[in-house]
């Protein structure tokens, strides 16, 4: 099957709230404050950027994966404070089937329940589904991180289903239930878009 367009290597997405723009090596000392001070931030995540070590190894990650087009990270910066604010990323990006995942998202205290995390989530979902045509836009998240799936529900997130035992955490012996949670095309167009529009 052959991929319909080149995903496009530098996006901005912005509205008068925040701004994404793709995430960069330098981006260490802009998101170091929340990296030393915020450890709990990553605490059900896979790949910790706790420490300046672990956040240059996490966004290297992160760049590499870009380079083999499997992954697009931003850097989000909130406009109201003036600060860079966390980071998100499309990953999993499979465009012959049209689909991707949404996720990698984490934000510093201070930008949480703010208002923020729903801004990001309508810039990415409106250029997954309106730029790159995506049908499909999948989420995944430990099936015990409430606040995660409160927010992904909170967006029009239909949670599909739980892989049980489905991965590793990190530094334990214990296994992760994961839960999936998606939008598709139809679901943004016929509700989800206008329904997140009127909570920004």
């Amino acid at each position: 099957m052959k991929e319909i367009f080149e995903f496009p290597q530098n996006i901005i997405l912005e509205d008068d709230l925040v701004l994404l723009r793709p995430l960069q090596e330098s981006d260490v000392e802009n998101l170091l404050e929340i990296s030393l001070n915020e450890p709990e931030t990553w605490q059900y995540s896979l790949v910790r950027a706790n420490g300046k070590e672990n956040l240059a190894h996490y966004i290297q990650l992160a760049l590499k994966a870009k380079e083999n087009k499997t992954e697009f990270p931003f850097i989000v910066f909130d406009k109201k404070s003036g600060k860079y604010a966390g980071s998100t990323r499309f990953y999993d990006i499979q465009l012959p089937f049209k689909t991707l995942q949404l996720g990698y998202t984490w934000y510093g205290k201070d930008f949480r329940g703010t208002g923020l995390n729903k801004h990001c989530k309508f810039l990415l979902l409106q250029f997954a589904f309106e730029t790159l045509g995506m049908e499909r836009v999948e989420f995944r998240a430990d099936n015990n991180n409430q606040r995660s799936i409160a927010a992904m529900k909170s967006i029009g997130c239909k949670v599909e289903g739980v892989l049980r035992n489905h991965m590793p955490t990190l530094g334990s012996d214990v296994r992760r239930d994961s839960i999936i949670l998606s939008i598709l095309r139809s679901e943004w167009f016929d509700e989800v878009k206008d329904n997140l529009k009127a909570k920004l």
